[in-house]
C-alpha cells in the first residue's frame, strides 16, 4: 500500500522532519519535497537519498510539484515566515495566512483526499485556516499543537528527577504560544502524582521554562526545528500506522470554533476521538483564556477567496 508523505515548505522545520523520518522506523514509503527554491531542494533530496544505505526507513525520496499531492496519504505543511527573536507566534498570522490560501488551493486542485498535518505558526490558527480553505472534515486537518511543549515538559521533569521522560505522564495544553499551560493536577510520574516529587515553586519554574523554551532557543541559534521534526514523525506514524495513539495536537473545538492543543486519539482517520480529563476550576479558567486569545486573533482573518 502506498503511504506517500508530501512536505510543503522545506526550510529548517521541513528538513528536520524529513531527516527524522529517515532515522526512525516509519510507515511512510515515499517522501516528496515541495518548495519555492527548487534547486536547493534538489540538493536536499540528493543528500537525503545518500542516507538510505544506513537508514532503518526505506523511502523513495524526490522533488515534487503539487500534482504529487493527488495520491498522498499525508501532507505536512511547514511553509511560512520564520519567528523572529521578538515575535510572538501570533505576530506571524497575517503573513502566513496569505501564504496558506495559495498552498491549500493548489493542494485541493490536485484532488488530494488524505490528511493535512500543519506545523506552521501560529499553528492553532493556521490549522483552522487550512480547514476553512480545504473544506475537509475537521478530523482530517490536524496541527502539531502543543506536542513539542509536552515533549519539553516531560524532558525537563525527567531530567530534574533523573527519571526516563517516557515515564512522565502529563500534557501542556491550550494555545501553542504564550497562553499555554500545564494542568498539573493531571501530571504523574508512573502512577504517582507529581505533587510527591515537586513543590509548587518548582512547578511554576518548570511552567515558565517550558513556555519560554522556544524564545530562548531562537535567541541563541535563530530558530527551533529538531524538536518539532521529531514531534511530526510521532504524529505521522500514528496516522500512517493507524496506531490509535493519544497525542496532544491542535484539534477542533466545536463549542468555541477554534483549533486548540488538547489530547486526542490519532489514527488513520486523523482525529478519531478526543480525550477528556478533569481540570481544576483554575485550570478551566486558563484553558478558556487560551481559547479566547485564539478566537480574538483569528477573528481578523479574511477567509474569503
Amino acid at each position: 500500500m502506498n503511504k506517500k508523505v508530501v512536505i510543503i515548505g522545506c526550510g529548517n522545520v521541513g528538513m528536520s522532519y524529513a531527516y527524522a523520518l529517515l532515522n526512525q522506523k516509519t510507515y511512510a514509503n515515499e517522501l516528496v519535497l515541495i518548495d519555492l527554491d527548487v534547486e536547493r531542494i534538489k540538493g536536499e533530496v540528493m543528500d537525503l537519498n545518500h542516507c538510505l544505505a544506513y537508514s532503518p526507513s526505506k523511502l523513495k525520496i524526490k522533488v515534487g510539484t503539487y500534482e504529487d499531492c493527488k495520491d498522498a496519504s499525508l501532507i505536512v505543511i511547514a511553509a511560512g515566515v520564520n519567528q523572529g527573536p521578538h515575535d510572538s507566534r501570533l505576530d506571524l498570522l497575517n503573513n502566513n495566512s496569505k501564504i496558506f490560501k495559495s498552498i491549500i488551493k493548489s493542494v485541493k486542485d490536485s484532488g488530494f483526499n488524505g490528511i493535512f498535518l500543519i506545523a506552521t505558526n501560529p499553528v492553532d490558527i493556521m490549522t483552522y485556516i487550512a480547514q476553512k480553505h480545504s473544506d475537509f472534515p475537521h478530523e482530517k486537518v490536524i496541527g502539531s499543537g502543543t506536542s513539542l511543549d509536552t515533549a519539553r515538559l516531560r524532558y525537563i521533569i525527567g531530567d530534574k528527577l533523573d527519571i526516563n521522560s517516557e515515564n512522565v505522564h502529563g500534557y501542556v495544553i491550550g494555545e501553542h504560544g504564550d497562553s499555554e499551560f500545564i494542568p498539573w493536577s493531571n501530571v504523574m510520574v508512573g502512577m504517582q502524582k507529581i505533587d510527591d516529587f515537586l513543590s509548587k515553586k518548582e512547578m511554576q519554574d518548570i511552567g515558565i521554562e517550558v513556555k519560554d523554551a522556544a524564545k530562548e532557543i531562537i535567541a541563541k541559534k535563530g530558530a527551533t526545528y529538531y524538536g518539532i521534526g521529531m514531534c511530526l514523525v510521532k504524529i505521522t506514524n500514528a496516522i500512517l500506522g493507524d496506531e490509535n495513539s493519544v497525542l496532544v495536537v491542535s484539534n477542533y473545538d466545536e463549542n468555541n470554533d477554534v483549533y486548540i492543543g488538547l489530547p486526542a486519539v490519532v489514527n488513520a482517520s486523523g482525529i478519531e476521538e478526543k480525550i477528556y480529563f478533569n481540570l481544576t476550576p483554575e485550570e478551566e479558567q486558563k484553558l478558556q483564556h487560551s481559547i479566547d486569545i485564539i478566537k480574538e486573533a483569528q477573528s481578523g482573518v479574511d477567509f474569503g477567496e
